[in-house]
């Protein structure tokens, strides 16, 4: 029997180039994850994971700036190193050397922040990229967008059963060529810090339109928690069902697996792993392949898909929490800063007063915030276009708590009431310079006696307090500020200029 060789030639002539080839066929070439690229952002001050993949037992040396640092690649060829505290600057050149030599160019060290959530995080600045999408200044923004030293990771949408090893992307230099496609909510957030620190800036986008919070979540942390294992367990039922039956009409295929998204009479359709409202998918095709790329922390926008009823609303604060606590977790960077961007006002059932409650639970959780949009809202339109204000306000919570600026950074903050006599008083924190009726008198105030029927009331600022009242209501109970889908002309504020978050006193 003549002995075979896996696509490798030999010939008398060229016996030692034959020997060459055969050996570079049995290695594998060094090879970086996508996140490590020309133009990329790495953060500054904590140490920085370098990752990739190469032959089982391969040495693999990672250089920059003057610093090395050394790992053999594991037996499932995985390899990581970790670049020791780095310095603000650039740009540099990255090594990247192994059997093989890969160069990265155009390096900077700098701040790095993720963006990740569902269509409104994903929004792009121009219309042109997204047909939903477009600032209401887009042209005055893409004219004026030349910062080099501002980097953005478009991460490619990616659902899967089981987690991947990388997410797909790469990094682009801002510039009005390339700024039409990035995130405009991450763009808008780089550019003002960028504008603050005098520092590079770079965003990770890791967004999916319709997508539901646990569709973020990891498996093992779904598997564990007794109220998310339902969803999890009729998740795997859907998808075994469909690999078994990949042909079966629709009707025959179990229920929906959510109780947080799901509508009545709702037909699954496909494969169930390759639909973004479905629990872990998106942690596993986006969120897996980019822990743990060193970052300062997350900016979110979601919570457009919590349209289970009452069910999926009372569940949404455990699920956004349980996200948040996973990744701080799996990413190895303590509790690292996460802000959320509350849902603005929308005549519609899917952004209303209980789910902006609900986002708000996340401020229980220590080093978060949360970004007020109620006065920026559209009353027809999901995505609404006018997104400046929100770039300044999630800047605004950056630059305080972890860049240490003295600026205020939230609106008025409902903290305790009192009842005296047939008035409710209201005391606030962030009262930022005061507490402001912007346009006229307050509106959106609503008071209920002991029968819990909220009706219209007068609110009148004394002070840094409202006080609260009713002629026909003599023994008040409790207040509600803008509650409702779309709480048009709310208007309490700050002297800074940032509005307060609807609010309630009763847990009724």
């Amino acid at each position: 029997m003549k002995p075979t060789f896996a696509r490798c030639t030999t010939s008398l002539v060229w016996p030692v180039l034959a020997l060459l080839s055969c050996a570079g066929a049995a290695s594998a070439d060094v090879k970086p994850a996508p996140l490590f690229g020309d133009h990329m952002v790495l953060q500054s001050g904590m140490p920085v994971p370098v990752w990739g993949a190469a032959s089982p037992g391969e040495q693999v040396t990672v250089s920059l700036n003057g610093q090395q640092q050394r790992a053999t690649a594991g037996a499932d060829g995985k390899w990581m190193v970790r670049l020791a505290d780095l310095k603000a600057g650039g740009p540099f050149e990255m090594t990247i050397a192994g059997a093989n030599t890969i160069t990265i160019q155009d390096v900077l060290v700098g701040e790095v922040w993720v963006g990740s959530g569902q269509s409104n995080m994903a929004f792009t600045v121009s219309k042109a990229k997204a047909r939903y999408a477009g600032l209401v200044n887009e042209a005055e923004v893409i004219a004026a967008a030349n910062f080099p030293k501002i980097r953005v990771f478009m991460g490619k949408e990616a659902t899967s059963y089981d987690p991947q090893p990388v997410v797909q992307g790469e990094w682009q230099v801002c510039s009005p060529e390339t700024v039409p496609g990035f995130s405009a909510v991450a763009y808008l957030f780089a550019r003002n810090l960028h504008k603050e620190l005098n520092v590079p800036v770079g965003m990770v986008v890791l967004a999916f339109g319709a997508s539901t919070a646990e569709a973020w979540i990891p498996r093992a942390a779904m598997a564990a928690d007794p109220l998310l294992k339902p969803m999890l367990d009729r998740f795997d039922a859907a998808e075994k069902f469909f690999r078994e039956n990949p042909q079966a009409p629709p009707e025959q295929a179990p229920p929906a697996p959510q109780t947080i998204n799901a509508r009545p009479g709702q037909v699954r359709r496909g494969d169930p792993a390759r639909d973004q409202h479905q629990p872990t998918v998106l942690f596993n095709g986006m969120i897996n392949g980019a822990i743990p790329y060193a970052m300062r922390g997350v900016i979110w926008y979601q919570g457009e898909s919590i349209v289970g009823g009452d069910a999926g609303v009372t569940l949404y604060p455990h699920v956004q929490n349980t996200l948040v606590t996973q990744w701080r977790k799996l990413w190895g960077e303590g509790d690292f800063p996460f802000y959320v961007v509350q849902l603005p006002a929308l005549k519609n059932i899917s952004n209303n007063p209980r789910v902006r409650d609900g986002q708000a639970a996340v401020l229980s959780l220590p080093n978060t915030g949360m970004a007020v949009t109620l006065d920026i809202g559209d009353p027809t339109d999901v995505h609404p276009h006018n997104k400046e204000p929100l770039g300044d306000r999630l800047v605004r919570i950056a630059l305080a708590n972890v860049y240490h600026r003295n600026i205020e950074y939230s609106g008025p903050v409902y903290e305790s009431m009192a009842i005296e006599g047939s008035t409710i008083r209201l005391k606030f924190s962030h009262l930022g310079g005061g507490l402001v009726a912007k346009d006229g008198p307050l509106k959106w105030f609503q008071v209920a006696g002991a029968d819990r029927k909220f009706l219209d009331a007068d609110a009148k600022i004394d002070g840094d307090t409202i006080v609260v009242s009713r002629p026909d209501t003599t023994m008040p109970q409790a207040v509600r500020y803008a509650w409702d889908n779309y709480p048009e002309g709310a208007n309490l504020y700050n002297a800074a200029g940032l509005p307060a978050a609807p609010f309630r006193t009763d847990q009724w």
